[in-house]
């Protein structure tokens, strides 16, 4: 197990041991009294003071602002400063006094390397607050050429901006290092999203290796993982966007921490999931020192947003906090027509009686109106050749509304070091109404369309459809480590529950062309009377039955120990067992659709079993086998249901920590099925009728790196091969590539922070590469999505303004302006011929924050 994260703020990396940090030599610790004047006693004469405004918080903490604002570098265990606070600094001091102000108390001292280091080390009795406010008559450290930061073990604090995260709770539902952990497991910290300037999850997950973006009505809400599509998103461990309908409400960034992406079948802790992986949501959490900021951005197409975050403790004995995050956004789009208007508030608060309790109460809630994108269409076998601004709905059709709210509660509580009890609760509302003019998917484009002739006209249908979910799952965790038999056990057993309902109602005419509404694609004219709406939806199509109800029931419990040997084996072994009762009610009003609900119940185990070898700290060998249950709530054209979904995966890979630990590796290969795969009915005139393709297949070699290469130098990258095919089907589509799946794909995303020039210390910049291969716009592999490279760049600047610090930032998406395609609906009540959504072109942004 890693022991310590240590910092080494300068251009040649040492190294210090934990252990000779804690037992120094019996003379160092009688002189600790005197290390503040002492050890600076040998340095260059520089005397000068300056204002520091560090408030009381966490001593680590401290010295990473004490860091930023002086450019001292420091080097110190982990152990050292853990449950230690700092009284804080306030006004003009020597930086000698001012870091004594800020270890008074502690029991630490220090001592100066070269150049600008300073080590940390233990005294025998502490150092008195009346001394660190004595101005020190000895000459002060000398002026220094970079801006150094406190090794922060904290992937929470406000001030953390790393690319890497060490510990991950997806995985096992404890608090578990990624390099002791038998699967692969990636991270993208908050950091990452705020230098790329990230608004939504699908942005930001394109950090990650085989997660590839698949949208419907152009919200971003759905991916693909290790080449199976997951529709399901959750938030701190539990499900958080509802099931059955769509895929619910964006998911904004401005209130994440960062997003764990769990590879593979993760059925054994999460229940219903799919098998290429979980997508978890990490929410920021109240603290008890406060910080404050707000951060305005501006951009292209009439971009603005205006984003918050609020912290601090409520009382004296900071056993109450709050945070209050939220964002406005107001934009239009390079698409024809397409806008968003969104504002997000998310409140909460924590509660600690006591060391051993923590409980917490939180809110997410998001209303925006928008226009729904029906995207572009395929001509033979590529994109239609026309701009990728062009919109084929119509300015005048309605505004369309998506909401959502989600409640949660959290409670821990330690009966012990070892032994910890974990509940959370989740309720979810999510409403979402949308009307526009849509393809007929009755026919296909090429019926209508012939580009050397003077047949140019796209056959259009109007659509509406309303939707409402409302999911409430809970937990029962209890963890604990004991020994037994000289063997290293961290247990896991637990309880879930989730209880989903829903309902779907649409109008207007689904397959067939509307008469009046067919549009010239290369010279399109709009403006369809708003009378035609209400003309058109006036009769639902499919003979009447167009109401949908749903319910999903579903229990779980499993269990886990994570078994450790020699301190080098980690064994991780478990299962689960489900019983899930599910079903879908269709009727011409929603009274009769629940009354014709039938009830399927299927129950099924999962069991997981995985083995690391950690030969070296840096170096870990890991392989598991795991399975998956999925209970498909769907039904076919003839009303029958289908069985559930079953997954099974072999993975095997290599996990390192490069770079004095702060550059982590994961490389992977995986082995891939997925049995009773369901996918939409283009076929049917039921816009939620799916169908069983039999079985799927999908391997590949995976790499991802996230974290430091040296103080300046920040990455975060991935490379995936993917070969995801049909490999069972009863309607002739066996041996076909699997949609929107690239053969290659991946990212590289570098950061340089300016840190050993003086006049140009706090300036960034970065750049970025994106490409995907080319992927099938659908599994009948009838068309292709052309493979692209998108290319990324940001600089930004830090102002130190006393007790506040203020940053500009200018952000450039697409750089090269190439036209590419991101994805193809295959939800959106239309064939993904005629719904091919593309990427935007050059995009620029800017930003000021200001953080106090």
């Amino acid at each position: 197990m890693r022991k310590t994260k240590t910092s080494f703020k300068t251009g040649k990396l040492k190294s210090k041991p934990s252990s000779e940090l804690l037992a120094l030599p019996l003379c160092f610790g009688l002189l600790g009294l005197t290390l503040p004047l002492a050890s600076q006693a040998d340095s260059p004469a520089v005397s000068h003071s300056q204002r520091f405004n560090i408030a009381p918080q966490p001593l680590y903490s401290a010295l990473n602002r004490l860091a930023e604002q002086s450019g001292v570098q420091f080097v110190y265990s982990a152990e050292m400063v853990r449950g230690l606070d700092s009284p804080g600094v306030s006004g003009n001091y020597s930086l000698s006094a001012a870091l004594a102000k800020l270890l008074a108390g502690s029991g630490l001292g220090y001592q100066l390397g070269k150049g600008n280091t300073v080590t940390l080390q233990k005294m025998l009795m502490p150092v008195t607050a009346t001394r660190a406010t004595e101005p020190s008559s000895a000459t002060v450290l000398p002026t220094v050429k970079v801006t150094g930061s406190v090794a922060n073990d904290d992937p929470n604090d406000p001030y953390n901006h790393d690319y890497q995260v060490a510990d991950s709770m997806s995985a096992t539902k404890t608090d578990t290092p990624i390099m002791e952990t038998p699967v692969s497991i990636q991270v993208v910290p908050k950091a990452v999203m705020s230098d790329q300037k990230t608004t939504t999850i699908k942005d930001a997950l394109e950090n990650v290796s085989s997660v590839r973006p698949q949208s419907s009505l152009g919200l971003s809400n759905a991916f693909i993982t290790r080449g199976f599509r997951n529709g399901r998103v959750f938030r701190n461990g539990l499900v958080a966007n509802g099931l059955g309908i769509g895929e619910g409400a964006q998911f904004d960034s401005a209130n994440l921490e960062r997003i764990e992406v769990l590879k593979g079948p993760a059925a054994v802790l999460f229940g219903r999931i799919e098998p290429g992986g979980l997508i978890n949501l990490v929410t920021k959490k109240p603290r008890t020192e406060p910080f404050y900021s707000v951060e305005q951005r501006f951009g292209s197409y009439d971009f603005y947003r205006t984003e918050w975050d609020a912290t601090d403790a409520v009382n004296k004995d900071k056993s109450l906090s709050y945070r209050f995050t939220g964002a406005y956004q107001n934009n239009k789009s390079f698409r024809d027509f397409n806008f968003n208007d969104r504002i997000v508030v998310n409140p909460s608060l924590t509660w600690r009686p006591s060391d051993a309790t923590e409980m917490s109460l939180e809110v997410d809630a998001l209303h925006e109106d928008y226009q729904v994108d029906r995207g572009l269409f395929a001509i033979g076998t590529r994109p239609a050749p026309i701009p990728v601004t062009r919109s084929f709905i119509d300015p005048n059709d309605p505004v369309d509304t998506n909401s959502k709210v989600n409640l949660g509660f959290n409670l821990n509580h330690d009966f012990n070091d070892n032994w910890t009890l974990r509940n959370r609760f989740l309720a979810s509302f999510i409403y979402d109404k949308n009307t526009s003019v849509k393809p007929a998917n009755g026919f296909t484009v090429e019926q209508f369309l012939d580009p050397n002739t003077s047949n140019r006209m796209y056959p259009r249908n109007i659509f509406s459809q309303t939707s409402n979910n409302e999911t409430y799952t809970t937990n029962l965790d209890l963890a604990g480590k004991f020994k037994f038999g000289g063997v290293s056990h961290q247990t896991l057993i637990g309880m879930d529950y989730l209880r989903a309902v829903g309902n779907y109602e649409f109008y207007g005419n689904y397959m067939d062309p509307v008469q009046g509404l067919d549009i010239d694609i290369y010279n399109p004219s709009y403006g369809i009377d708003p009378s035609y709406y209400a003309t058109a939806l006036a009769t639902p199509s499919d003979g009447g039955l167009n109401h949908y109800i749903y319910r999903d029931n579903w229990y779980g419990t499993y269990f886990q120990d994570h078994i450790t040997l020699w301190e080098k084996v980690h064994i991780l072994g478990g299962g689960r067992y489900d019983w899930a009762t599910t079903g879908v009610g269709v009727g011409t009003n929603f009274n009769s659709a629940e009354a014709a609900l039938p009830s399927r119940q299927d129950e099924g185990f999962s069991p997981r079993v995985g083995i690391l070898y950690q030969p070296w700290q840096w170096a870990s060998v890991y392989g598991n086998w795991t399975t998956s249950f999925g209970a498909n709530n769907g039904v076919t054209d003839s009303g029958a249901t289908i069985n559930p979904e079953i997954g099974e995966q072999f993975e095997a890979g290599l996990k390192t920590e490069l770079f004095a630990k702060r550059l982590i590796t994961t490389l992977a290969y995986y082995h891939l099925t997925k049995a009773n795969l369901m996918t939409r009915d283009f076929k049917s005139a039921d816009p939620l009728a799916v169908a069983a393709i039999g079985e799927a297949r999908s391997q590949g070699i995976e790499l991802d790196m996230s974290g430091q290469i040296t103080d300046e130098v920040s990455v975060i990258g991935n490379y995936a091969f993917t070969d995801a095919r049909i490999t069972k089907d009863y309607s002739g589509l066996q041996g076909n590539r699997l949609n929107n799946v690239p053969e290659h794909s991946g990212s590289l995303w570098l950061k340089y922070e300016i840190r050993h020039y003086m006049p140009l210390n706090g300036l960034s910049f970065g750049l970025g590469v994106f490409a995907a291969g080319a992927r099938q716009g659908d599994n009948d592999n009838s068309f292709v999505l052309p493979g692209y490279a998108r290319l990324d760049a940001f600089t930004s600047y830090t102002y130190q303004l006393r007790d506040a610090r203020l940053i500009t930032q200018f952000n450039i998406r697409n750089l090269l302006d190439k036209t590419y395609y991101e994805s193809t609906d295959p939800f959106q009540n239309a064939p993904p011929r005629v719904g091919i959504y593309p990427g935007a072109p050059l995009t620029a942004m800017g930003s000021v924050r200001l953080e106090f």
